[in-house]
């Protein structure tokens, strides 16, 4: 795929004292890649070419955990071991049963055995990981315009129960328009404006010192809540009314590089445009003194924020404090938190030097641990993906080598802390990514279904030429991590990445060819067939302003055929930047 030019002013990086905050494609640490493991040994059959069975279980595959010959999995507890499980896990990945050889010598096989070795053949190529459909590269189950466009989404669900269900529909026309763009506003040094939200009445964007309702039609502001400083975090998830948490500096900034510490926890009413509360606490690693947050979430009635001063809670309708920083509690503090169906922690414990990380699960009302679990040495942060089912990411030992940090995720019982399954994966097979020093800013990879999807990194097409480039979407089982063989192909030209579940399916974004217009689609989340539900227009301006924002530097959203796409960071423009290179706040499509 020929990729979309850069932003003119990409975020050179988050400022010393206060990194940007964002949702989804934050602004991450290296270029975007994928999942890290080993380098692929060299002449492996490459995307479409059947792959043999490997010796050693390899890149790319999930490997078995390893007991180890010493206890490293499993935060200590009294009555109740957590961690690694005790019981051996089911086998996963390639599959180990041995295939039928041909005799040496003798008779030639009869026809009846032919046909029974190669449908011995088929079915291990399939059920033990998808190996060769993963690999198939460039294959098109849908056009380039994204599939039928007529089906809902109750006619695409699969036979393996999964999928369907969900809200998004099909409207009767697919064909996008541009409604409004937002024109960047003026900073004078790096400013995050992380943060958009979808009602049914505005599209809500963090702005400067501000955050605006803009119509979802005209663009036209239907409220504005300025703020005494500016917004340094928010959290992706609402509440059934509309309520969202945010964090923001307590005063403005003075000057290019006078950041102000993010220490004021609020709530926001996305409907009325009102601040519902804010507030701040001591305490932790702060001591007397504002502790200063660097993330916030939300889940059920509890607010939680957490950063290096530790990790602090209030109740979602008036900011009473459920629990805040300790100071030295145990030489452990919660670096963050996620939210969603559950409130899980990231704890950071002991002594420089022997740090080591524990996934908490919450009583979100109290604090009190439902679970826990000990991360494995060498995880020096680690990215909550979902609360329910619990998911965790992390780069062991840097492995990932390519800033997207992880190499592993960690399915992991929620109710008992014990490890169910981990899954590696490689550097130079997927791509989706999460900040490593942040807990709840993960892109580009979603769960459902008892399923972790994940884009591939971009490979050859169809046709093998420049400028063909594709990827696919895999899912993992989360207990037994083997690889489902279905897969959703992005189509020769077009690259396709995971936003959201809606019900059993994904809403995926299909990043576009130079020309053409991006598109949203619906993918059956066990079949995995794509179905259309927006294309932008293909026209050069248009998709000039669309190429504009970078995946990994922007927040995507979409709903009731509506989409938007918003800037996470604004930099003062370069003094050589040319007038003509218009730069957005954000920009709005929709269908008729």
């Amino acid at each position: 795929m020929t990729q979309p030019p850069p932003p003119p002013s990409q975020p050179p990086g988050p400022p010393p004292n206060q990194p940007p905050q964002g949702g989804f494609g934050a602004p991450q640490d290296p270029p975007p890649g994928g999942f890290g493991a080993p380098t692929p040994p060299p002449n492996q059959p490459s995307y479409g070419y059947p792959q043999q069975p490997p010796t050693q279980p390899q890149y790319g595959y999930p490997q078995p955990e390893q007991p180890p010959t010493q206890p490293q999995y499993g935060y200590p507890q009294q009555q109740q071991p957590y961690g690694y499980p005790t019981q051996p896990q089911q086998p996963y990945g390639y599959p180990q049963q041995p295939v039928p050889a041909a005799p040496v010598g003798g008779k030639k096989l009869s026809a009846q055995m032919q046909i029974v070795i190669a449908a011995v053949v088929a079915v291990a190529l399939i059920v033990g990981g998808g190996i060769w459909y993963a690999n198939s590269g460039g294959g098109e189950e849908n056009d380039t315009a994204g599939g039928t466009t007529g089906s809902t989404q109750e006619q695409n669900k699969g036979g393996n129960g999964l999928g369907g269900n969900g809200k998004e529909k099909v409207p009767g026309n697919t064909q996008a328009t541009l409604k409004f763009q937002l024109p960047e506003p003026k900073v004078e040094d790096i400013t995050d404006v992380g943060g958009s939200w979808i009602t049914d009445k505005a599209y809500v964007k963090t702005g400067v010192n501000s955050i605006v309702g803009y119509d979802l039609d005209k663009g036209t502001p239907v409220w504005t809540l300025p703020l005494p400083g500016q917004v340094c975090g928010t959290s992706r998830h609402t509440t059934a009314d509309n309520k969202t948490a945010i964090l923001f500096e307590a005063t403005k900034r003075v000057g290019p590089k006078f950041y102000q510490p993010c220490t004021e926890v609020g709530v926001v009413d996305l409907t009325t445009g009102k601040l519902v509360w804010s507030t701040s606490v001591t305490g932790g690693n702060a001591g007397d003194g504002k502790a200063k947050f660097s993330e916030v979430t939300l889940s059920g009635t509890t607010v939680a924020a957490g950063g290096t001063d530790g990790g602090a809670a209030f109740d979602l309708a008036n900011g009473n404090p459920r629990w805040k920083p300790q100071a030295n509690a145990q030489d452990c503090y919660d670096m963050g938190y996620g939210g969603g169906e559950g409130l899980v922690a990231a704890r950071k414990c002991g002594s420089y030097g022997s740090q080591y990380v524990v996934i908490q699960n919450l009583n979100p009302t109290t604090g009190q641990p439902i679970s826990q679990y000990k991360m494995p040495t060498g995880v020096e942060y680690a990215a909550v993906v979902s609360t329910k089912p619990l998911v965790v990411a992390a780069d062991v030992g840097d492995t990932a080598g390519d800033g997207s940090g992880i190499s592993d995720f960690f399915s992991i019982d929620e109710k008992t802390g014990k490890l169910k399954v981990k899954i590696a994966a490689n550097a130079d097979r997927f791509a989706g990514r999460c900040r490593s020093t942040e807990v709840e800013t993960c892109s580009k990879i979603v769960v459902g279904n008892g399923r972790l999807y994940l884009p591939t990194e971009e490979h050859e097409g169809s046709t093998g030429e420049y400028g063909d480039e594709t990827n696919e979407i895999l899912s993992f089982d989360l207990t037994t991590g083997k690889q489902a063989p279905e897969k959703a192909d992005a189509g020769d030209r077009y690259t396709l990445f995971p936003l959201r579940m809606d019900g059993g399916n994904i809403i995926a974004y299909k990043a576009p060819p130079y020309d053409k217009g991006g598109q949203i689609v619906s993918i059956d989340g066990g079949t995995m067939k794509s179905t259309l539900l927006l294309e932008n227009p293909s026209d050069k301006t248009v998709r000039d302003a669309e190429g504009s924002f970078s995946a990994d530097y922007s927040e995507m959203l979409y709903a009731n055929g509506r989409m938007f796409i918003s800037a996470v960071n604004l930099s003062k423009p370069r003094e050589s930047s040319s007038t003509s290179d218009k730069e957005y706040l954000a920009l709005a499509f929709g269908t008729s």
